[in-house]
């Protein structure tokens, strides 16, 4: 078991060979990560995969059967109550009280870490602002967007001023404009010095906050990298095209399979099919030819740079939201911690 403090030096977050099992399915087996302070570390994978698993570990609300980890310098295993004090976490459901207002909810959590009440009043107030809720303070959390209730979410676990925050799927959701929002928001968390795991099942979130990222599928770390390092083991280009008739799709993937330098990927139901590809322009000249020969019709065709959606599919061989053998862990409820280092749960 690691030491108070052993671990790589300035790592908000290192973990080595963490296992868990629920009966005969390995949810973990193996995972080691370090996370810099100051950095956004993407966790990513599909359904099931373990992800959720591990922020459970790391924040100390699941037990893990092998392994060891620190955050912020401190043992998960030996010194919870101190990981606790120094960490905040959003889960993947809101955890607010939808009868009690913004500002409530707020002061609620600055008692639960036993503050004084001049202290809970300035620090409600900064995140109010901070988040762009003041105008909506002193209403019922019933009566918010589901952007503002996450903006809500977020500010109430940033309220003991973490050095490290978990952000699992934080805006799985949420509209466009509130997604873009709270990336904002994240990033100037980090600009502030705050240090980010996030997991999340929007590929393109972690194309745009991530400085780092881990896949993970079946428990195990198949890829770690910078976004384009991944992006890197697709390699040349993907040619996209979409025929009109979805029955047509496998035959004019057998017509086009000669243009793939790796496999090709088909969704039979939307007539999409997706070829990693090293002849550039000239592979959508040969597709074009070929499909009006064979009568197939094209609804589009386009050549374009590889996304992390095509990462996932060369790693894993499904997309990211496909179901994967591993049942993701119960009891994911949101939680705080308090003062004296225990957690409170909504649930």
């Amino acid at each position: 078991m690691t030491t108070e403090h052993e671990g790589h030096e300035g790592a908000a977050i290192v973990a080595h060979n963490i296992t868990k099992s629920y009966g005969s399915v390995h949810a973990l087996s193996g995972v080691s990560i370090t996370v810099p302070y100051g950095k956004v570390f993407g966790l990513l994978g599909p359904n099931g995969a373990g992800k959720t698993t591990l922020v459970r570990i790391l924040t100390t609300l699941l037990r893990h059967d092998d392994g060891n980890a620190t955050v912020a310098g401190h043992n998960i295993a030996s010194n919870p109550n101190a990981v606790r004090a120094t960490i905040g976490l959003t889960g993947q459901f809101a955890a607010t009280d939808e009868h009690l207002t913004g500002r409530e909810n707020l002061h609620l959590v600055g008692k639960l870490y036993h503050l004084k009440k001049d202290a809970i009043k300035h620090r409600a107030a900064q995140l109010l602002e901070k988040f762009s809720l003041t105008d909506a303070a002193d209403r019922p959390s019933k009566t918010y967007s589901g952007g503002m209730r996450r903006r809500l979410d977020l500010a109430m676990s940033l309220f003991n001023h973490p050095k490290v925050l978990f952000l699992d799927e934080p805006t799985t959701g949420l509209d466009p404009q509130s997604r873009i929002t709270l990336w904002q928001i994240i990033k100037e968390l980090v600009a502030e010095g705050t240090t980010v795991l996030l997991t999340t099942q929007y590929l393109e979130e972690a194309d745009h906050l991530a400085d780092r990222i881990m896949v993970i599928d079946h428990g195990k770390i198949i890829a770690e990298g910078t976004p384009r390092e991944l992006k890197s083991k697709v390699g040349g280009d993907v040619l996209e095209i979409h025929v009109e008739r979805v029955d047509h799709a496998h035959r004019a993937l057998d017509l086009v399979r000669h243009l793939a330098k790796e496999a090709p990927h088909i969704q039979e139901a939307l007539g999409m099919i997706s070829i990693p590809t090293a002849e550039g322009a000239n592979a959508i000249v040969e597709a074009v030819r070929l499909l009006d020969a064979a009568h197939i019709k094209i609804a589009d065709i386009a050549l374009r740079r590889p996304t992390l959606d095509d990462v996932f599919l060369t790693l894993t061989g499904h997309t990211e939201n496909a179901p994967a053998s591993a049942p993701r862990s119960t009891g994911e409820g949101p939680h705080f911690t308090t003062g004296d280092g225990n957690f409170f749960s909504t649930r």
